[in-house]
């Protein structure tokens, strides 16, 4: 079989390469804060979303080493789309327990200024990251990147829901409105991981 590599211009796989990377980045980034937000603020839509983001991040490795590498890239995917599926379904678990927690009492969600902060820049950087790899996916007619590309899309939806949790609980001491919007973000969660355990993605 031949590789996609031998189809695509050298510019147009660069462009593919820098922009994963740069997802990459920004992936590691928006996991690492969101968790340590999530934490210390006792968050369950800022562990939704930093549990969603590390996923995302497996995702991007997956397509980096799709474009980087061309051998052993097609099964490899597959067994890391049903991995990363499987985190997410674990995550919506997570999600469900940690909201319900809150709700009744048991855990108080504090308001997370560098939390609102991140998911901010995150509404902002995810759709174009989502418009840059799907103008590439065309360019490429790669699956794969067509479904990174949705989840960055759905990403930048995930940041609203929640951003907009933390901005009522930081304004308003509505403490139960990070849960609300934690229980929220989970169809989308469920959605992302089923279209990534079956192997297809999601559509934006």
């Amino acid at each position: 079989m031949s590789s996609e590599q031998d189809t695509i211009s050298p510019g147009v796989l660069q462009r593919v390469l820098w922009i994963q990377t740069l997802t990459l980045i920004w992936m590691s980034l928006e996991a690492g804060v969101s968790l340590v937000a999530a934490w210390t603020a006792r968050s369950p839509a800022l562990l939704a979303f930093g549990g969603d983001s590390a996923v995302e991040l497996l995702s991007a490795a997956v397509v980096f080493r799709r474009f980087y590498a061309a051998s052993q890239r097609e099964h490899g995917e597959e067994r890391a789309g049903r991995i990363a599926g499987g985190l997410l379904f674990v995550l919506a678990a997570l999600v469900v327990t940690t909201s319900v927690l809150t709700l009744l009492g048991h855990v108080e969600a504090r308001p997370s200024f560098l939390g609102i902060a991140l998911l901010l820049l995150a509404a902002m950087i995810m759709p174009w990251l989502a418009a840059q790899k799907r103008q590439l996916s065309i360019a490429t007619g790669s699956a794969a990147l067509r479904a990174d590309a949705a989840e960055s899309a759905v990403c930048g939806y995930l940041a609203l829901i929640a951003l907009a949790g933390l901005a009522v609980n930081a304004v308003w001491r509505v403490s139960w409105a990070d849960p609300v919007a934690a229980l929220a973000l989970l169809p989308l969660i469920l959605r992302e991981g089923w279209e990534a355990w079956k192997g297809k993605p999601c559509a934006h």
